[in-house]
């Protein structure tokens, strides 16, 4: 699914976060010590190898809602944006941290002159967040920013699973169907 607002390109695909080689940026769903885990932040932090931990390192700890930018090494891109998304039915409020993730990390790469960024479902994993709730948050935020981006001209969503691209395609839809 591909949708062009105000000038910027929203895809909503289904693959590997990891092999995102036309995006400048990629975006870590990242635990709160940005040290290797499970789900995107180990596929990510395997495929850019060690250093990519070692910068990490000294960025740690961040608080839900919160993100830091490092270099991508091994990866097919120039930056990974750490995000560390809520913990559902621990961090609180949950919707207002996770929607913090998506914003701040869209307000990183305008600093940094990111004309690309592609993000996996953050916090719907280990941290359980419900995948539809967690879907019209990402995709809100983000729809709220876009007209106020300069920068940024490509926002992928990049789903593991089809369960995943099916809700993430059916919420973007009606989200877009209200507002016009």
């Amino acid at each position: 699914m591909r949708e062009t607002l105000h000038g910027v390109t929203l895809e909503v695909i289904q693959g590997n976060i990891v092999n995102q080689a036309d995006f400048v940026a990629i975006v870590n769903a990242a635990n709160a010590q940005l040290r290797i885990g499970g789900g995107v932040a180990g596929a990510i932090y395997r495929a850019a190898g060690p250093k990519l931990e070692e910068e990490c390192l000294p960025l740690a700890p961040i608080k839900p809602g919160q993100c830091v930018i490092t270099g991508a090494y091994n990866l097919p891109n120039q930056y990974v944006i750490h995000c560390l998304g809520p913990v559902y039915g621990v961090d609180e409020p949950s919707d207002e941290l996770l929607a913090s993730c998506y914003r701040k990390a869209l307000e990183i790469a305008e600093q940094n002159k990111i004309e690309s960024i592609a993000f996996p479902a953050i916090s719907t994993g280990y941290f359980g967040y419900p995948m539809e709730s967690a879907t019209k948050i990402a995709f809100d935020t983000i729809l709220d920013c876009i007209p106020k981006l300069k920068c940024v001209k490509r926002i992928r969503f990049v789903l593991y699973n089809r369960r995943a691209l099916d809700i993430h395609e059916k919420v973007l839809s009606d989200i877009l169907k209200k507002k016009t």
